[in-house]
């Protein structure tokens, strides 16, 4: 888990890893090659938007910023009841939140069913209830939420074809819930990969989950 605060010079950021040694022996991350999507939803040549729940949202966001076609990637908070949830408060486990992130993409570039694909490959693991790595909490469940029908039909095929397929050895806990409201997280965790390379965190539980991406889906990655 992790712990956020501030260094008063500058107003930088400092993150102080509470159990580090559990987050070293999470560290070996195993990834899965899932299948291509059978249903897909046409594209409708605009942007659109989808929301990911995967764990730390540093990661999720710092994968699906690597993706083509992907216009913006934001971290932030879904499917709890507290309106303009704080990190602290989410932390709790109490609100009904995920940390989640709203990915904007143009479909005519990656579709829904690709970013479902990366997600179930690279992002988490989906057979984890509540956790992901060396979180722990409902905050930290796996979890979509389709924007639109089309977008819940595609997930919901997808799930199916990997649940039938035995793509993973252990049963998917992965939830779809509905919610059109996310609320972006403090500016701190914005593109906090990207800016943090070498924060141990990172390094053990989200660097390699983009190196994934490169080597499984070159066509699908950017730097």
């Amino acid at each position: 888990m992790r712990s956020v605060s501030y260094l008063g010079l500058g107003g930088v950021l400092a993150v102080a890893m509470v159990a580090a040694s559990s987050a070293v022996g999470a560290s070996a991350e195993t990834f899965v090659n899932a299948p291509q999507p059978r249903v897909t939803a046409p594209a409708t040549g605009k942007t659109e938007i989808a929301i990911f729940a995967g764990g730390c949202f540093w990661g999720v966001e710092g994968v699906f910023d690597h993706v083509k076609g992907v216009v913006s990637a934001t971290s932030g908070y879904a499917g709890g009841t507290t309106g303009s949830p704080s990190y602290e408060q989410v932390s709790t486990g109490t609100t009904g939140h995920a940390e989640a992130v709203r990915v904007v993409f143009d479909p005519a570039k990656v579709s829904y069913a690709e970013l479902l694909r990366i997600y179930f490959s690279v992002v988490a693991d989906p057979t984890t209830l509540n956790a992901q790595g060396p979180d722990h909490g409902t905050q930290y469940r796996t979890a979509l939420f389709p924007q639109s029908t089309g977008q819940e039909r595609v997930a919901r095929a997808y799930l199916q074809q990997l649940t039938a397929a035995h793509t993973f050895a252990r049963p998917i806990v992965t939830r779809i819930e509905h919610t059109s409201r996310f609320y972006p997280a403090e500016g701190y965790h914005q593109n906090f990969m990207a800016k943090n390379p070498t924060y141990p965190y990172i390094v053990i539980n989200d660097a390699p989950k983009v190196d994934a991406l490169r080597r499984m889906m070159p066509k699908l990655y950017r730097s």
